[in-house]
């Protein structure tokens, strides 16, 4: 944990009232959105939320977050940073090469909301069911704007959120997750591990090459804009492709 002495009590700011839902692209106009103040998150923390909070979000994934259909299926993920050995790190899941969709691939925790859920509860549901994290020692910071996703018809929110108590985490069921990795953001940002990938259907976006894990596709657009937005990006090789693995 960052800091001395014992960290302000999280408020409930976050949890909305029942008859209340958490905003959506329309009401937001596409922008992110604070869910704490800056006394509950590590000051390596503030420049990130800062630049989400009330700001659309940069570069090609942006256009994610318009055009959803009415009845669009609401989903979310769980962008959990935490304090590691290493410095900051950032969790991230592989998904069982068995499971039918994006089977194999690196991915943050997450899934489909089910009825009644917010963004917020479905993120910290999942990230047990997924890694066995405690939901309770998880401050959500803040949430990106939600994005669409045609290949699935999900409507995905991103939530950001503190990990100020990390502790033990591993794949709770192998029938759906392969592998749980805390990986640190001075892996993430080094130019090494940083390149591109080609899709055969003409997709050309980030990846990385961290952990054992070819982190690419949605997953990794969100962690460019992660590490783009907390100031923590350096020059790399746009110029160097990573192979992807057989997608058959």
């Amino acid at each position: 944990m960052t800091g001395q002495g014992s960290p302000p009590a999280i408020p409930d700011s976050w949890h909305l009232p029942e008859s209340t839902s958490l905003p959506g692209p329309a009401d937001l106009g596409f922008v992110g959105r604070r869910l704490v103040g800056d006394e509950h998150l590590p000051e390596w923390m503030h420049r990130l939320v800062a630049h989400i909070d009330g700001s659309p979000l940069p570069g090609p994934i942006r256009n994610l977050a318009s055009q959803a259909p009415p009845g669009a299926k609401h989903s979310s993920v769980l962008m959990l940073l935490g304090d590691g050995p290493s410095g900051p790190d950032l969790l991230l899941t592989a998904r069982a090469a068995t499971l039918r969709s994006h089977a194999g691939q690196p991915a943050f925790p997450g899934g489909r909301n089910d009825p009644g859920e917010d963004a917020v509860t479905a993120a910290l549901r999942e990230g047990e069911e997924e890694t066995g994290l405690r939901p309770s020692t998880v401050v959500p910071a803040a949430l990106l704007p939600d994005l669409y996703l045609p290949p699935s018809g999900y409507l995905v929110c991103p939530v950001l959120a503190y990990w100020r108590e990390p502790g033990e985490v591993g794949p709770v069921d192998l029938r759906e997750t392969a592998a749980v990795a805390r990986v640190p953001i001075s892996e993430l940002v080094d130019p090494q591990h940083r390149g591109r990938v080609r899709h055969p259907g003409g997709y050309v976006g980030p990846a990385f090459q961290v952990a054992d894990l070819l982190v690419w596709g949605f997953t990794a657009g969100l962690v460019d804009i992660l590490l783009t937005l907390g100031g923590w990006s350096v020059p790399w090789d746009a110029e160097r492709y990573f192979d992807l693995p057989d997608l058959t």
